[in-house]
């Protein structure tokens, strides 16, 4: 209970703190610290519940297994971010705002995984999304403001619908209690059904980045510090994957809904690829690969609210798992590369490999692992065959990402790296292998001698292959393909209706001036409308 507890109060009293200027100024190199008793709990705590004293508003924390799992990877990721977050922030003046929106931000994205009724985890979850938004801004892109604004304002909009299902699931359940367990126990038999799973797969579908509702991923990936843009991407993403798994529990069978969050899913996947194959700024490649992947997590998870089985979330959880220490390892390695020098660039390119094309199921990696465990959920039918063509994309997706990487510009006389830097980043590429096979062989009940045999090693390794193939041929005339701008597709749409909706109101503006001026006009105009209508009406 002691774990639980200091995972949210160590990185409050350490925002606390920050009311010191001076301790705030130095704040940034203690932010490793606020994640540790995250990892303590995961790690000695895995079942653990409290409930907090009634003037708290006897709001309860607890963990199963699979909420521990995501815990851990996610303080884990925290920790080394921190780690890289105090070198890379050293002489940076703005220091100690970016430590006061870390510290906010990491207390939402650990609590959410700890929250066991329906006020702490909407709190938390609202702290995770909306404190990102300091971090967002804080980085050094010219459009930082317009991003945070476009940002908080999905943030928002996502949370509202939340908001009106928690409400409802309040309605529906019969005691007086908030926990969630006990409103969605009460979900099938609420009239409300329906209305409550569109608006809980559509808010959690905004923090998880699905089509349409992704445009905010690849603006603030782009825009974030390095190490913040690693938590984000990496941990503070899964708020909507746990969210999937608390209030759609994997024994509640939908068949109907199943169908509509696969087809979202694998929509995702795809498109997340399709339109990261035309960015040249490796954050962005990642950022649409976080789309993807968030994607085909919500696929393996449609396809188990279809045929109910004990273990989904367990394997839902694995998956986020080892996204969310690839994916922040990458994004660490974008702020090493450029500082490595030239003739030192294989030295991130090579663990940066083993990473990216572990998330299309490298053969050994811990992406391996987790594409067999979602492969039984998949099945052999339809879902099956896009979830192997999803990891040709994702491989596809991956080399495209390593040639962007390879071909950012070089320091040419590269300073001494800090220590911090390296060996965080280090740390997560290790850990983006073993965490996945000491969970794989330990909690996943899997064995060596399968996860090694000839047919899975096959099947993990072609789609690998062909894609890095298709990667390497694209190079020849990816030139020709359209150039998408930030923030994709869907934002060149909204700016194109913006400009139409100001004209529009221009317009508008510009009539209800002239009308003003001519009274009698306007009311003869309404008699004559008035007049036709009851013609009409008397002829009928």
């Amino acid at each position: 209970m002691i774990w639980l507890a200091a995972t949210l109060l160590l990185p409050l009293a350490m925002l606390f703190a920050c009311l010191s200027s001076r301790l705030r100024y130095r704040m940034s190199n203690w932010l490793a610290v606020a994640a540790v008793p995250g990892l303590g709990a995961a790690l000695f705590a895995p079942e653990a519940s409290l409930d907090l004293p009634p003037v708290l508003l006897r709001l309860r924390l607890s963990l199963d297994l699979p909420s521990s799992i995501l815990l851990g990877v996610a303080a884990l990721l925290w920790i080394a971010a921190g780690v890289y977050a105090a070198a890379w922030l050293r002489d940076d003046p703005r220091r100690g705002r970016i430590a006061e929106w870390w510290l906010l931000t990491l207390t939402g994205s650990l609590g959410v995984f700890i929250a066991a009724d329906l006020v702490s985890f909407y709190l938390l979850f609202s702290m995770v999304s909306l404190a990102a938004y300091g971090l967002i801004i804080e980085g050094r892109a010219a459009d930082a403001q317009k991003v945070g604004l476009i940002y908080v304002a999905l943030a928002v909009f996502g949370e509202a619908l939340l908001l009106m299902a928690f409400v409802m699931l309040a309605q529906s359940e019969p005691g007086d209690g908030l926990l969630i367990r006990d409103a969605v126990a009460a979900l099938p038999a609420s009239p409300w059904r329906n209305a409550i799973l569109a608006l809980i797969i559509g808010g959690f579908g905004v923090k998880l980045g699905m089509v349409p509702f992704h445009v905010w991923m690849p603006i603030t990936y782009r825009t974030a510090p390095i190490p913040a843009a690693a938590a984000l991407s990496g941990a503070a993403v899964k708020a909507g994957v746990i969210g999937l798994l608390r209030f759609l529990p994997p024994g509640l069978a939908l068949p109907d809904w199943s169908n509509v969050l696969t087809t979202l899913g694998f929509i995702s996947a795809f498109y997340g690829v399709l339109i990261g194959i035309t960015q040249t700024n490796p954050r962005m490649v990642l950022a649409f690969s976080s789309v993807s992947q968030m994607g085909v997590i919500a696929a393996v998870f449609g396809m188990g609210l279809g045929a109910p089985q004990s273990d989904l979330a367990l394997i839902v959880a694995f998956y986020a798992a080892h996204h969310t220490l690839v994916k922040g390892g990458l994004f660490l390695g974008v702020g090493l590369a450029p500082l490595s020098g030239p003739r030192r660039t294989w030295l991130v390119l090579v663990p940066a490999a083993i990473m990216g094309l572990g998330l299309a199921g490298l053969p050994l990696t811990g992406g391996a692992l987790a594409k067999l465990a979602i492969k039984p959920v998949l099945g052999d039918g339809w879902a099956g065959t896009l979830g192997t063509l999803s990891s040709l994309a994702t491989a596809l997706l991956m080399t495209h990402f390593l040639f962007r990487l390879a071909a950012l510009p070089q320091q040419a006389t590269p300073a001494a790296l800090p220590g911090r830097l390296r060996w965080s980043w280090l740390l997560v590429a290790a850990a983006s292998v073993l965490v996945p096979w000491a969970l794989y062989l330990t909690v996943m009940g899997g064995s060596v001698a399968y996860a090694l045999s000839p047919a899975s090693l096959w099947a993990s390794l072609w789609p690998v292959a062909v894609g890095a193939a298709l990667a390497a041929a694209l190079r020849h005339w990816g030139s020709r393909l359209p150039r998408v701008p930030d923030g994709d597709i869907v934002m060149l749409v909204a700016a194109r209706v913006a400009r139409v909706a100001v004209r529009t109101a221009d317009a508008l503006e510009w009539l209800d001036g002239a009308l003003r001026q001519w009274p009698i006009a306007v009311l003869s105009l309404l008699a004559v409308v008035v007049i036709l209508a009851a013609l009409m009406l008397a002829r009928a």
